[in-house]
């Protein structure tokens, strides 16, 4: 079985260089059959991929945060609109968030991520598809969707060069409570149902968490054939602050200005504002008018932790 490991030295202020001897030692000691391709500019890890894909390998590897595993995500399903394949994905986790791997049940240290490529446990999971703002001709992800306030923090959480991991969104969050908290008026259509009322915020999951540590979807799955709806209305700044510890814990279902709920398609149009939103954490739009999301079932194998060590 060969791998493909496509490394982003810059992911995680440069973890992605620093982890590579480690990983390329561990891969070594459980005989596995890789090589290792660096990243040199954005979207080069969907081409890496999309080339794995093509030129016969079993598995592509994404070595770097949310965003390097979105691009891998994204080569490999357009490697699968050329021709069906059966390359599958795998994810060391060294980023800022690294919420995709967690959703995905791929361990968060790097000894245990590389036994889990060895071990080769798979699961085919679902890929949601996004069309809109910079995308129109769309874009796949594999984590999930954020638009509003959790979008705008994954911006602030960028700017933060001093600080990274989940204490740089914490941060965000702070500074994003005073940045935006005027919703946008918004019409939800999800599947045969509609709601039109301003939203602070509107996450749409395939996965559990964004940011790190806010679990906008604490019941997602994503092998259910379900997209997880997390909605908040337009609320005061004293009562995001209220809110916060409650994504923080996945106990936000209980509050009032909160709807939480699935769908396979929606469609989120502004009536009155913009909709900044992003993709596993890439910029979708800054001031976008209309995002249509669909989920596509069963697309992708994924290697991750086997079940009984996650028990």
């Amino acid at each position: 079985m060969k791998f493909r490991i496509i490394v982003n030295p810059t992911a995680g202020r440069g973890s992605g260089a620093e982890a590579l001897p480690q990983i390329e030692q561990l891969l070594h000691t459980y005989g596995l059959d890789f090589d290792t391709v660096r990243t040199e500019r954005p979207w080069h890890a969907a081409e890496l991929a999309q080339e794995a894909a093509s030129t016969g390998y079993d598995v592509a590897v994404a070595v770097g945060g949310d965003g390097t595993a979105n691009e891998v995500l994204n080569g490999l399903m357009l490697a699968k609109q050329a021709r069906p394949h059966t390359c599958a994905m795998g994810a060391l986790p060294v980023g800022r968030g690294n919420d995709f791997s967690y959703g995905m049940e791929i361990p968060s240290d790097l000894e245990s991520s590389c036994r889990a490529l060895a071990q080769n446990h798979r699961r085919t999971i679902d890929v949601g598809h996004v069309v809109g703002g910079l995308y129109p001709k769309g874009r796949y992800f594999g984590n999930g969707i954020g638009i509003g306030f959790d979008a705008v923090v994954g911006f602030e959480a960028v700017k933060l060069t001093w600080l990274t991991g989940f204490p740089s969104y914490i941060v965000a969050t702070l500074k994003t409570v005073f940045l935006y908290y005027r919703a946008p008026l918004t019409e939800i259509k999800y599947d045969d149902q509609a709601i039109t009322h301003p939203s602070l915020m509107i996450s749409i999951m395939n996965g559990q968490r964004m940011g790190g540590g806010f679990y906008m979807a604490p019941e997602g799955r994503p092998d259910d054939g379900w997209l997880d709806l997390c909605i908040a209305r337009e609320v005061n700044r004293a009562r995001i602050f209220g809110l916060i510890p409650h994504f923080m814990r996945g106990s936000q279902a209980t509050r009032s200005p909160i709807t939480m709920t699935r769908a396979r398609h929606v469609v989120v149009t502004a009536v009155e504002g913009v909709l900044p939103a992003h993709a596993d954490g890439e910029t979708l739009c800054v001031t976008g008018r209309k995002l249509e999301v669909e989920l596509l079932p069963s697309q992708l194998d994924i290697i991750c932790q086997p079940a009984e060590a996650t028990s």
